[in-house]
């Protein structure tokens, strides 16, 4: 290793943060060398840098294990991800001192869950009475939470996040994952670890390249995302809007209205096939206040399709790798709660592996307890998306008898204390982790 600005190689492998280069978390830039047939090697190796990866990644090297998170990009900043931090999530980041900070950041504070519909306006949710310190949703873009975690993970010595570094496939040796294949600075190169976490989502490919079993749950819709701009004088907090065979969600973002617009599966065709003038009139039908800005979309460059997957693997794990995260359980939009499974995958995984990856204790028969704490929560979780899919949305997407507020929503809007179930089965969820996982040893 040389200091930086001293004579020696400079090999440098992949970029930090904001394009600048890769350094070791003691100001050295590295110069790789093999170890045991690989390039290099560290206690965990993380793939993905999203929610799930950047999260273990932390909690690990808070707990004294060398851990490199490799993330394909040179940035965090992709549109349309999962922006809502839900109670589970901020209680975590309390439970580690880091929530004042992050409130600090810029955010929208969503405290109830409301829909309109052609007859009524119903409240579904109410956050101010979950047992937890924040009582809302934090609404904030997915790459400010990611470069928040990451700066706070910076503080760790064990921890070190690689950019543009992609992960390819898994190394194997005698039926156990001993190390990755990395395509890194134009270079190919191979990492070993005690353990390798894939954390590089729906698409994982070190779960395709493991050979894993998915399982197909399910998903009778896509989501078309999109933007307008945000008025003054443009009701606070709307959140669900349906009309005449359309469902529109819209996140309040500040300065401009985060929009879901749900399509039966495989629609984007026909949508676009009825150009965009038909799209933007479908828009203003539903949501009357947004008549005045629809021209904003230029053309269906503007809009991008989520295609909905929810699906999950059969065993989560083998013998030196685990998946977490979107490369467990791909989940549906219902409920934003995608990122926050993700953290809860990402807080159980440390509490489990921690120690025994710390004092190099073989971890392969823990990964088991992982997948067996997350499992059910994943299943019920899933099972709720399904059943809001199929009974109400595509219902109301192809009925217009479903559209009306029936008597359990209208007693549901009467009675504020039953609001209260479903605000806790979003904003807490199924066996909501808290963070067990130990802090380094004082040296």
């Amino acid at each position: 290793m040389v200091p930086r600005g001293g004579p020696g190689p400079a090999v440098v492998c992949g970029t930090g943060l904001h394009g600048l280069p890769f350094f070791g978390d003691r100001g050295y830039e590295i110069t790789i060398t093999m170890t045991d047939g690989f390039s290099e090697r560290v206690k965990c190796c993380v793939v993905g840098g999203g929610p799930a990866g950047v999260m273990v990644g932390a909690l690990l090297a808070r707990a004294g294990v060398r851990t490199l998170v490799l993330e394909k990009h040179g940035d965090f900043l992709r549109d349309f991800r999962g922006d809502t931090v839900h109670p589970s999530t901020l209680a975590v980041l309390d439970e580690l001192g880091w929530l004042p900070d992050f409130l600090r950041l810029p955010h929208q504070e969503l405290r109830r869950i409301r829909a309109h519909l052609p007859d009524a306006e119903i409240t579904l949710a109410d956050f101010t009475h979950v047992p937890a310190r924040s009582k809302f949703i934090a609404l904030m873009p997915q790459w400010d939470f990611l470069k928040f975690v990451v700066e706070r993970a910076n503080d760790f010595p064990a921890f070190e996040i690689r950019m543009r570094a992609e992960a390819t496939g898994v190394v194997e040796t005698g039926g156990r994952v001993e190390g990755v294949t990395v395509r890194c600075a134009g270079k190919d190169m191979t990492i070993g670890a005690d353990l390798i976490i894939a954390a590089d989502g729906r698409h994982s490919v070190l779960r395709k390249s493991a050979r894993m079993t998915v399982e197909d749950v399910g998903a009778p819709i896509d989501v078309l995302w999109l933007r307008l701009p945000r008025r003054a004088q443009d009701p606070v907090q709307s959140l669900g809007w349906v009309t005449r065979g359309k469902f529109l969600a819209l996140i309040d973002r500040g300065e401009f209205w985060q929009i879901a617009c749900v399509i039966p599966k495989n629609g984007f065709d026909e949508v676009s096939e009825k150009g965009i003038e038909a799209f933007r009139a479908s828009i203003s039908e539903t949501v009357p206040f947004l008549a005045d800005r629809v021209g904003a979309l230029q053309s269906f460059d503007d809009v991008k399709l989520l295609s909905v997957t929810v699906d999950r693997l059969k065993q989560w794990w083998r013998p030196g790798l685990l998946c977490i995260g979107d490369a467990a359980h791909a989940m549906s939009p219902v409920g934003g709660v995608g990122i926050n499974l993700a953290i809860q995958d990402a807080v159980a995984a440390a509490n489990v592996l921690a120690k025994p990856l710390r004092c190099g204790v073989a971890v392969d028969e823990r990964l088991r307890r992982v997948q067996r704490r997350r499992e059910w929560p994943t299943r019920a979780t899933q099972a709720v998306q399904v059943a809001v899919q199929e009974r109400v949305i595509q219902r109301a997407l192809r009925d217009d008898r479903a559209l009306q507020a029936g008597p359990v929503l209208r007693l549901l809007d009467r009675v504020p204390s039953l609001q209260r179930i479903p605000a806790y089965l979003v904003g807490i969820g199924v066996r909501p982790e808290h963070v067990r996982s130990p802090g380094a040893p004082s040296v």
